[in-house]
């Protein structure tokens, strides 16, 4: 007996459905492949171009082209409050501005600095590789003729505040 057949469906025969999606999957397939043919220095290109894109709103503006994902999430950070700039200040007179949040720590902020110099390195091209170790045993950062001595004391308990400048000096010998 043959099944009552509700008003509005069509029948169709099995081999033609089969063929249907036959001729579909041939296309996802196709496309899927057109996606991983792309070589990867015009991927890198396409990536570029968005993120020059990215990098024209005002809010973002001041950061470089070969921005990273941490730089932009810093900016956003400090637009909403959530963040802090500190100006750490050289001997010889460079100024590097440190983005950590409100609650961060000495440690924290030896972090950001380690950071922002390989970060500084890699697009300038500088020396490969710094002793860290070697840097924090001979250098004093310093706010308001105060050592920040003690990693795990928050930035705040010192009195640093956003745009507060730190001093980076070499340790006297005794």
């Amino acid at each position: 007996m043959a099944e009552p057949v509700q008003e509005g469906t069509e029948v169709l025969p099995a081999s033609v459905s089969l063929k249907e999606e036959e001729e579909e999957s041939p296309c996802k397939e196709e496309e899927e492949e057109d996606e991983e043919d792309l070589p990867h220095a015009e991927f890198l290109d396409i990536f570029e171009e968005g993120l020059a894109r990215i990098v024209q709103d005002p809010l973002l503006c001041d950061l470089p082209i070969q921005v990273t994902l941490e730089e932009i999430n810093s900016q956003v950070a400090l637009e909403y409050g959530q963040a802090m700039t500190v100006r750490v200040c050289k001997d010889d007179g460079e100024v590097m501005p440190i983005v950590v949040v409100q609650n961060a720590t000495v440690l924290d902020l030896k972090k950001a600095i380690r950071r922002f110099m390989e970060l500084k390195q890699q697009r300038e091209g500088g020396v490969k590789h710094i002793s860290w170790r070697y840097v924090w045993r001979t250098f004093h950062l310093i706010f308001d003729g105060e050592k920040l001595e003690d990693d795990k004391m928050k930035l705040k308990d010192y009195g640093i505040r956003n745009r507060d400048e730190v001093t980076f000096l070499k340790k006297l010998k005794k």
